[in-house]
């Protein structure tokens, strides 16, 4: 194949990816910014990973993944998950044109499309951790003509640049808390978008600075390889069934034989009563129910599965890579999967042990509230951990070393936005 034809084909599996994303973001409510889509269009992905064949390069999944035993450490980002990501961004700023902007993960995919997006007049600078990392960006920003980005091996945990400011700073892999390097070297009304890890789920949320504080403007759903170094906080997956995991999160502890011997006890069937359209926000559902549940007496931990677990009817998640679930007084209930009456679905809980049918119709009652409550999102707000408990703001309070997360919901009238 020539060089010519090479390209062309390289072409038209970009142009692909990009029609798919377009369709992607239109299902989920989203609409692919223009900017976004003409820097999608333009950034020869394939560069970003060398080794693999364009076909897979174009996939609209993760790929280049190092691992650490059988952890992923580092990967190039899902396509869908980057251009949402950018379009949060986006969005917050008004576009991202002249912005100067920190990115924390490398890879220099995503750098080179943010250096398409702020033009000749802003910056981009890019820092990892892992120096085997920034050493191939290094090489693959060079290969697509990207070399007037700044590469940076470091721990991002601490300041890049002392003394310098950015309009945006976004992370591009899971994070557990905020340090303050990150709001620090924030403009006054930047933003920074990141993927945070709360009650074991991870969203994209992006929290524009206002003094001290960032406070949230939007966020979505996404999954990241886990911050290294500093920053890093330990996930851990415990066995319950032959397939059948929870994952533990911020120091939980669980008798994982106390769960495996609940779980071979009858199950218990509940359903909420409410009809729910195809694109209803269940994951601002799950954080609801987190918020909710972890108030409670007993544990919330989340539940994840292997589809050979959901096809032997071991267990019936709701999402099999991360369902809501607590444990309660010899009782363990999870939200189970939708029943689906024509176009519109109803909402259910599975519990088994002791009082197994109570407790799912105690996590139906809370489901039932958030619909009742208008189906509201959560909205995020980081402040020093330092701040008193008086200068909170009224929701579900997560301390962490560097920071103190508070998740708050405004119920609204059904019907408005």
């Amino acid at each position: 194949m020539s060089v010519e034809t090479m390209s062309s084909e390289n072409e038209r599996l970009r142009n692909a990816m990009v029609d798919r994303l377009a369709v992607d973001h239109a299902a989920k409510g989203l609409a692919l910014r223009p900017e976004v889509e003409a820097a999608l269009r333009t950034v020869p992905r394939e560069l970003f990973t060398p080794g693999l064949p364009p076909e897979q390069a174009y996939e609209n999944t993760a790929v280049l993944k190092k691992f650490r035993g059988e952890e992923a450490i580092s990967s190039v980002s899902a396509p869908f998950l980057i251009a949402e990501m950018l379009g949060q961004a986006a969005d917050a700023l008004g576009g991202l044109a002249g912005r100067h902007v920190l990115e924390v993960g490398s890879g220099g995919y995503n750098a080179s499309l943010l250096r398409e997006l702020v033009g000749s007049s802003g910056s981009v600078t890019t820092v990892d951790i892992d120096p085997e990392v920034t050493d191939r960006a290094v090489a693959c920003l060079a290969a697509a003509g990207y070399d007037d980005v700044v590469v940076v091996c470091a721990d991002a945990e601490h300041p890049i640049a002392p003394g310098r400011r950015f309009d945006l700073i976004i992370v591009t892999v899971g994070a557990w808390d905020v340090p303050p390097a990150w709001r620090d070297q924030l403009l006054d009304g930047g933003v920074l978008v990141v993927p945070l890890r709360m009650f074991g789920i991870t969203k994209s949320w992006a929290l524009r600075r206002r003094g001290d504080r960032l406070v949230s403007e939007s966020h979505r759903q996404c999954g990241f390889v886990f911050m290294q170094g500093a920053g890093a906080h330990e996930v851990r997956y415990v066995d319950i069934a032959d397939g059948v995991h929870l994952r533990l999160d911020e120091g939980q502890q669980v008798d994982p034989d106390a769960v495996a011997h609940l779980l071979k006890t009858p199950r218990e069937q509940a359903w909420a009563g409410v009809s729910l359209p195809p694109r209803t926000a269940l994951i601002d559902l799950d954080l609801w129910l987190a918020t909710r549940l972890s108030r409670e007496v007993g544990q919330f931990v989340v539940l994840t599965a292997q589809e050979t677990a959901i096809e032997a009817g071991t267990v019936t998640p709701s999402w099999r890579f991360g369902t809501p679930a607590v444990l309660r007084d010899g009782a363990f209930a999870y939200r189970s999967e939708l029943r689906w009456t024509d176009r519109r679905f109803d909402l259910g809980a599975c519990a088994h042990g002791n009082g197994a049918a109570a407790e799912a119709r105690r996590m139906t009652d809370h489901m039932r509230a958030w619909v009742d409550a208008g189906s509201p999102s959560p909205v995020l707000h980081v402040l020093p951990a330092h701040t008193p408990d008086g200068d909170l703001p009224d929701g579900a309070v997560l301390d962490r070393r560097h920071s103190r997360l508070v998740l708050t919901f405004t119920p609204h009238e059904k019907g408005t936005p």
